[in-house]
């Protein structure tokens, strides 16, 4: 029996701050060359050593209110009330059509967005596969986040946002209760290739 035909996918990671989300993407990326990184569009200056197009889309704010205004965007938030962060439709679309898989970590908010867009074009529904990485248990995330030094305040605003997070889980495709790095990866890696062959 001939193998399955594959087609590039869409992966969205979403979790709290420190649910190991953004390893997981550096990690699939640097080890599969059929898989990229969303290049997402920031308001942001460029950094010394950043490449347009490469590490981010940057654009001037009234560039980016544009972009919202014609809706070039999958999604797009403002961060800490400063830089706007976001994802354009044409360049997550164009990978796809060139046959490359793609893989983001973005909050829930995005998956919303990138969902409700989704539903009318078959081209995005047909590649997005969501996937939520949750924490073993509300004390581990709180202990993963206390180790990072921050300010204890900062932590615990970001349990307080993890928690709201967390009750959006059931609504994704799969979920990844994060144990160790590896095996962490190795379901990451599970969900993608299935998601490759399915009808």
């Amino acid at each position: 029996m001939p193998a399955a035909p594959s087609h590039p996918v869409l992966l969205l990671l979403a979790g709290p701050a420190g649910s190991g989300k953004t390893t997981l993407c550096e990690r699939l990326v640097a080890e599969h060359p059929a898989i990229e990184r969303v290049v997402t569009a920031t308001t942001r200056p460029m950094r010394p050593g950043e490449i347009d197009g490469v590490h981010y889309h940057f654009l001037t704010p009234a560039q980016f209110d544009t972009a919202i205004a014609r809706g070039e965007f999958l999604e797009w938030a403002c961060v800490h009330g400063q830089n706007r962060y976001g994802t354009l439709r044409r360049t997550v679309l164009e990978r796809l059509a060139s046959g490359k898989s793609l893989i983001a970590a973005i909050d829930v908010q995005g998956v919303r967005s990138v969902c409700a867009v989704a539903e009318n074009d078959p081209t995005l529904r047909r590649a997005l596969t969501t996937v939520f990485v949750a924490p073993a248990t509300i004390d581990e995330l709180r202990a993963r986040l206390a180790g990072r030094g921050d300010d204890p305040a900062d932590v615990e605003r970001r349990m307080q946002t993890a928690l709201a997070e967390l009750r959006e889980a059931d609504r994704y495709e799969h979920r990844i209760a994060s144990s160790t790095r590896d095996a962490d990866y190795a379901a990451l890696l599970a969900i993608w290739r299935s998601a490759t062959v399915r009808a």
